[in-house]
This record gives C-alpha cells, structure tokens and sequence, in this order.
C-alpha cells in the first residue's frame, strides 16, 4: 500500500468514527405542543444542514435507538435562492441549505421561525409575508396585450443599487430577527418595506408610488418599525433593509403633507 493510499484510508477511518449530534424542535400538528428529539448520524465532509435532514429522513431513528417519524422540512432550490428552507439553527435565523455542519455547534438544534404559524415540525406557513406584497402591490402594472415599445431606461447607478433590493426571496428571516414582528402586532415586516422602495424607484412602477406609501402610512406599516436594526444583519443577501426603511420613512413623511396640504404632484 502506498503513501498516499494509506493516508486516504486513515482520513476514511477517522471520518467514519464522527458523528453530529442534532436536537430537534418538533410538532405534530398546529395546535399540538412542541417537544425535543435528539438525532445522531454519521459525520460526512462538506456536509449542511439540509443533507443531515436527508440521512434522519431515510433512517428516523431518534438517539436513543427507537423509531420515530421523519422530520418534516421545506427546501426546494438548495442554492439560497427560494427561502424555502428557512429556519432557526443554534438560535439564529438562517438559510439551511448554507449552513455547513463544520461551522455549527453541536449539538445543532433546529426549530421552526415562531414569527410564522408552524404547520408541522420545521415546516411554516408563510402565507403572511405573501399577503403582504399584495397589500402593497409589489409587482409593476404593465399591460402585455399589446407592444409597448421599450421600457424607460433607469440611471445605472439607480439600478445598482435597486438590483440588490431586488434579491429578497421573502424567506421570512428577516421577520424572525424583528422584535417588532410578533402576535401583539400586524407589522408588515422590513422586507416589505424595502420592496416599496424597490417598486417605487422604477420608472413604470412609480405610477403606483401613492398608494403603496399610503399602505405603509397605515395599520401595521412603518409606524411599527422600532429600529431594532437586527434585520440588516440577520438577511442572508445582504440586502440594505435599514437604509430602505429610512428612505421611507422619509417618502412617508413628505406624502403626509402631500396629503395635508393637497398637492396632487409627485414629490420625489
């Protein structure tokens, strides 16, 4: 045997003697308790979070040796990309799909983001965030029946900065980090605010600038943003939530005297 072989075979064998030890916030159902399972697998290279979740689904057998039901998770890109796969790992809000066992803790605990309702063990329902781009119209209403020639051009150094608005994937981690956000209010949430910014900045878009500020002037908008800031550094992309609620909060207060005093022109 060779060297090289021989080192290979070494490094196979201390690998195959690591295990990940992962304790598990689960639920059955909506209205039943949570409890705690603990899970222990076998430690490969280069795994995540979401590959262990794999190797427990195909043998759910919890710590101490019994059956068990499989976890319930959501995933579906893999790449950060979707926000399907959000949750809370060792406390803090995250994508799994990113989250590389090497760098975790253990044991690894995984719950479910309580800013949501939990359907079932990691699963929520993110239908609040979903709801809340059509409260505030996030799309550009453009008519497709029809040629419309080109679209108006955006300075370059407006789209730049309206292109890393555009990465949100509504993956709901940003609403788990506000303290704001919780079942005593009907806070909208920073991603929200931050599409406003994004949908009011485009040329085409901005026909619809009034009315989405008006809904963030309403119940639920940016009156109940209490600048926490832990939103900017729970985002996975990065994206500059705090600069956008402070840019409307600026829009905000100019439509408020726009409204006041009248004006039925667009202030920029």
């Amino acid at each position: 045997m060779t060297e090289v072989s021989e080192q290979t075979t070494a490094v196979r064998e201390a690998t195959a003697k690591k295990t990940v030890r992962f304790e598990i916030q689960r639920q059955d159902t909506p209205d039943s308790k949570p409890y705690w399972e603990s899970f222990e697998i076998d430690y490969r290279p280069n795994m995540n979070v979401i590959s262990a979740l794999m190797e427990i689904r195909r043998n759910p057998v919890n710590a101490e040796g019994k059956k068990t039901t499989p976890v319930n998770w959501d995933m579906n890109c893999l790449e950060e990309v979707c926000g399907a796969c959000s949750m809370v790992i060792n406390g803090r809000p995250r994508q799994s799909c990113t989250a590389l066992i090497d760098q975790l803790t253990q044991p690894i605990r995984l719950e479910p983001m309580r800013t949501f309702p939990v359907v079932r063990d990691l699963i929520v329902d993110r239908e609040f965030m979903f709801d809340s781009l059509k409260r505030v119209k996030a799309w550009i209403p453009i008519d497709g029946t029809y040629d419309l020639g080109d679209g108006p051009r955006m300075p370059e150094r407006k789209r730049q900065w309206a292109y890393e608005l555009s990465k949100c994937m509504t993956c709901g981690v940003c609403l788990e980090a506000c303290p704001n956000v919780n079942d005593k209010t009907n806070f909208i949430g920073p991603a929200l605010i931050s599409q406003v910014r994004l949908f009011n900045s485009h040329p085409t878009g901005a026909m619809n600038r009034d009315e989405r500020l008006e809904t963030l002037m309403a119940d639920g908008g940016i009156g109940e943003c209490g600048n926490s800031q832990n939103c900017v550094v729970a985002c996975p992309k990065g994206i500059p939530l705090t600069t956008s609620i402070a840019a409307m909060n600026r829009a905000t207060t100019v439509q408020m005297f726009k409204n006041f005093f009248g004006s039925d022109h667009m202030v920029d």
